[in-house]
């Protein structure tokens, strides 16, 4: 079952349960996966599904920080409500001690010895880690281990 699928399928149980609140998002969430795929004129496979929902995340997270930086709880706690929505259908992140080592199996299986070969640690760590981690702390973390290594 795709990601859009199933969705769809939460949608049609939020509105049985009359949860306007996740009705609201889920249908937030299928328009972005709908324009995608239209977007781009065929399906769409997981990793595509994956990242909609990942920036659709970011744009609340941003929100929501906007809204409370100028005084708007209540919008900021709505932005937050989507964003957890979002975070459900989503693969758990890595913990920090999960990153570090991917990190360190990276630079070791690329070879790299020093931040000139943070392209080919950040390639590797990236295989690695899937979908469970953004490239920022995947960089983050090969940036430490190339630096304790060196």
């Amino acid at each position: 079952m795709s990601l859009l699928d199933r969705i769809q399928r939460d949608t049609k149980e939020a509105l049985k349960a009359r949860d306007r609140d996740r009705v609201s998002a889920l249908r937030m969430l299928s328009a972005a996966l709908e324009n995608r795929r239209i977007e781009l004129g065929r399906e769409l496979g997981e990793g595509e599904e994956l990242a909609v929902l990942r920036k659709q995340l970011k744009q609340r997270e941003e929100s929501a920080e906007a809204f409370r930086r100028a005084g708007r709880e209540d919008r900021a706690a709505a932005e937050g409500a989507e964003a957890e929505v979002i975070r459900s259908y989503l693969p758990a992140p890595l913990s920090r001690e999960e990153l570090e080592r991917v990190a360190d199996q990276a630079v070791q299986e690329s070879g790299a010895e020093s931040m000139r070969d943070m392209g080919a640690a950040m390639r590797r760590a990236m295989e690695l880690a899937g979908e469970r981690a953004s490239g920022r702390e995947l960089s983050e973390a090969v940036k430490e281990c190339l630096q304790r290594s060196s």
